[in-house]
């Protein structure tokens, strides 16, 4: 499903074969944080993100499957930006801030995401290339319901939503060990009586998302944000943030508004948006 651009931000895909990148670009000064929560995460600049850390600015998110072979996507993105000036000033020249995250797909038996890949995801992005949810980018080879032994789909998802003047989006990538609810709470592809034993392939598993607002956030704002995220997870998976996920949200504030934003009303629409995200992921035609 085609999508138009999330906010300021650029966003970009990379679609290889039962994997792929997503890449988030958010506009210079976008503000950042994040929190993990579920047992076998796959990360990386993940302690930077913590409110008592001294960078708070986030240049890039890369989304990509490969597990942890995957994260090299980000170095391809952290070279480009570097090529463009962008990151944090040192005296020996920009340090680009890229934050990763990584789902466990078939391609850990093959060929994982590389920085080629994350390069190119960058660039499609910059470039204002078509950007699509579903299957591709970082959901291509994401699955859910593995606790039952099945494969249902998984994928890329997205939803939007205000808070007052405030904008927020949810971009996902459901790869979860449980099921997808419906907002009835009944699993999206059905249940069964029992759960099977799950092969230790069904047991790698992931939900790993964005959410980004054009409130003026500090950085512990980002960080309960990321929180309320994390409740939307719980809202929309069942399990959620089991020892088998690597569950993880990050959290980025373009500032751009100027209006006053309450904070606590800013948290329940995310947690309702990376509900309707995690739902759309799986509801593509």
């Amino acid at each position: 499903m085609s999508e138009p651009q999330l906010l300021s931000a650029h966003a970009g895909n990379w679609t290889g074969d039962g994997t792929g990148v997503t890449v988030i670009l958010p506009p210079p000064g976008t503000v950042g944080s994040g929190e993990v929560r579920g047992g076998a995460p796959a990360t990386r600049e993940f302690d930077l993100l913590h409110p008592a850390r001294l960078v708070d600015r986030v240049d890039a998110v890369v989304l990509s499957g490969g597990s942890a072979f995957g994260l090299a996507a980000a170095d391809g993105v952290m070279t480009l930006l570097r090529e463009r000036g962008r990151g944090f000033p040192t005296a020996l020249g920009p340090v680009p801030i890229v934050v990763g995250m990584s789902i466990f797909d078939g391609s850990v038996a093959g060929t994982p995401p590389a920085a080629e890949a994350g390069r190119a995801a960058a660039l499609a992005a910059l470039d204002g290339d078509e950007f699509r949810t579903g299957a591709t980018g970082a959901g291509a080879g994401a699955h859910t319901g593995t606790w039952r032994g099945r494969a249902d789909p998984g994928g890329l998802g997205r939803a939007d939503g205000r808070a007052g003047p405030a904008r927020v989006t949810a971009l996902v990538v459901v790869n979860a060990w449980g099921d997808v609810l419906a907002p009835d709470g009944r699993p999206f592809f059905g249940g069964a009586e029992t759960y099977q034993a799950a092969m230790p392939f069904q047991r790698a598993n992931t939900t790993i998302a964005v959410v980004l607002t054009d409130a003026k956030l500090t950085k512990n704002d980002c960080h309960l944000l990321a929180q309320s995220g994390h409740t939307g997870f719980a809202r929309a998976l069942h399990p959620a943030h089991s020892r088998y996920d690597g569950d993880a949200v990050v959290a980025l504030a373009t500032g751009e508004l100027t209006a006053d934003v309450d904070l606590d009303l800013l948290r329940a629409v995310t947690t309702e948006t990376m509900a309707a995200a995690i739902r759309a992921a799986v509801a593509y035609p």
